[in-house]
């Protein structure tokens, strides 16, 4: 190699990694808020809730650094984050704002994801049940973010170019992402693609079952598909 690119190799490299470590806080830091923000709502319905005489779950566990357990009725939200840095596929309708246009690394993002699954589906260990993405979040060096997901998810945050992670965001999202599960409801199947079980299935241990059961399954899901941004 020649001597005279070494100093252009190790600026690139020093830039890149700078970039990447400056994304990687700053999603690290929106989880954080996240955490907080989670916390308070489980707070705040466990001062409403006692005014009642209800007994309804609304749980918040810690998972680790990456990620959060949210329980409420029969539903659990995880939020996960990844702990690596992505950047926009080029075809991606982002890459072709002028925000991105502008400046080409502000395309590079920290990702967070939300996974909706059925509580029972851990409660009973029914290890081959369907959870979905309803959403994941993407934030940039400049902590700007933006959302592809479902309904009032994707349709309300996805203006890159205004849209600034701060604690207020971070209440918006995850309020809205409750908002979306408690209206994403268990359908029932179609009769063709549960008519049949083997003995096998219908025999074993909630742990081992291969049986499926999942929000929208056997179903296209096409309704959501449509709202996804």
């Amino acid at each position: 190699m020649n001597q005279n690119n070494k100093p252009d190799l190790f600026d690139a490299l020093i830039t890149k990694a700078t970039l990447k470590q400056d994304v990687y806080t700053n999603t690290f830091n929106t989880f954080k808020l996240f955490k907080s923000v989670i916390k308070n709502i489980v707070a705040d319905f466990h001062k409403k809730i006692k005014r009642t005489n209800k007994n309804i779950p609304f749980e918040y566990k810690n998972k680790g650094e990456f990620e959060i357990e949210l329980k409420f009725g029969g539903d659990i939200l995880i939020f996960m984050m990844h702990t690596n840095v992505f950047e926009f596929p080029r075809d991606h309708f982002v890459m072709r704002t002028s925000y991105i246009k502008e400046d080409i690394i502000r395309s590079y993002c920290g990702v967070i994801n939300i996974y909706n699954f059925l509580g029972d589906s851990f409660k009973y260990r029914r290890i081959n049940d369907i959870g979905y993405m309803i959403g994941r979040i993407f934030v940039n060096k400049d902590m700007h973010y933006f959302i592809e997901g479902k309904r009032e998810i994707g349709l309300l945050y996805n203006n890159f170019v205004s849209s600034i992670m701060d604690k207020k965001a971070a209440k918006e999202i995850v309020e809205s992402a409750i908002r979306y599960t408690i209206n994403f409801d268990l359908l029932t199947p179609p009769y063709e693609r549960v008519k049949e079980v083997s003995v096998n299935e219908f025999l074993s241990t909630p742990d081992t079952m291969t049986i499926k059961t999942g929000k929208r399954l056997g179903f296209k899901f096409q309704a959501d598909e449509e709202e996804i941004s």
